[in-house]
């Protein structure tokens, strides 16, 4: 079965593109999320840590 795929992979023009971009758009994503978690304010982030334990806001359906 995979070599049936690589060999229909192989006979597309232009294929070795894809991998290339892939790991740049993951590449990319990891090293701004890392910048944001840097950056950002610790008040910020002691607010949303501290969301799933407040109970002011439950809704009783």
């Amino acid at each position: 079965m995979l070599k049936f795929v690589k060999n229909h992979m192989e006979s597309i023009a232009g294929i070795e593109i894809y991998p290339m971009i892939s790991l740049l758009i993951f590449f990319t994503f990891f090293v701004l999320l890392f910048w944001w978690v840097i950056t950002a304010k610790k008040d910020y982030i002691k607010n949303v840590s501290n969301l799933p334990l407040d109970n002011q806001n439950d809704d009783i359906l």
